[in-house]
């Protein structure tokens, strides 16, 4: 496998984003929960802080491994109608199906940015950062919802990506970085030779760390 786990691919991934290391201008927003392992370990070595967007996936009913949409943060929906329209997926269906995980968006926005306010983003540069992207759907609802705070640029990165994906949200992004292209990519875990499920608790111990560690300290008393 090409990674070991998410926190090798970050670090896999981190030098083909130098040019962004140790500037002020940078923000790091990960896709929870996955994303945010890869996330960081690319923070800590470019030296840039950490934050997350959540963005959740909307699947077919009949089939959990095929995705037909995403929500993200600030009411932002996409949804492949092409595709529903193939699996016989009525509006109403995925309108239920929406509502449901924008519900979950809403929970998981209370549990991660519980202890801190959510990250400015207005003329920041932007790395969208995920642990891969096969349909890319939670990426453009990503991608959508941080269009609306007018950031001064998007980069998006990510270990491994579909040519698909990439081919329509490169035309989006300043950039498109990643380790590895292919198509089709039809599971990002098969990718890692460890691709555990992380947990929320996991999750926000490692936004503490990155806000620990990106926080000015007081100066030592002489």
């Amino acid at each position: 496998m090409p990674f070991r786990d998410r926190a090798d691919a970050g670090r896999q991934l981190a030098p083909r984003l130098a040019a962004y290391a140790g500037r002020e201008d940078v923000t790091l927003l990960s896709l929870p929960r996955g994303g945010v392992l890869v996330g960081f370990e690319i923070a800590k070595l470019l030296r840039v802080p950490l934050d997350v967007l959540i963005a959740r996936r909307i699947v077919a009913p009949v089939n959990h491994r095929m995705t037909i949409g995403a929500v993200a943060s600030g009411g932002v929906r996409v949804v492949d109608e092409e595709l529903c329209r193939a699996l016989g997926v009525s509006d109403k269906t995925v309108q239920w199906l929406a509502d449901a995980e924008a519900r979950e968006v809403e929970r998981l926005e209370r549990v991660y940015y519980g202890c801190h306010r959510a990250p400015g983003i207005r003329d920041r540069t932007l790395l969208l950062v995920d642990d891969g992207v096969a349909t890319g759907a939670s990426m453009r609802a990503a991608v959508t919802a941080v269009e609306q705070g007018h950031p001064a640029g998007i980069v998006i990165a990510v270990p491994v990506a579909s040519y698909a994906a990439y081919a329509e949200l490169s035309r989006r992004a300043r950039e498109f970085v990643y380790c590895y292209i292919r198509d089709p990519v039809y599971s990002v875990g098969l990718w890692y030779e460890d691709y555990a499920p992380v947990s929320e608790q996991e999750v926000c111990r490692l936004l503490g760390e990155a806000l620990d560690r990106s926080s000015p300290r007081a100066p030592r008393a002489p």
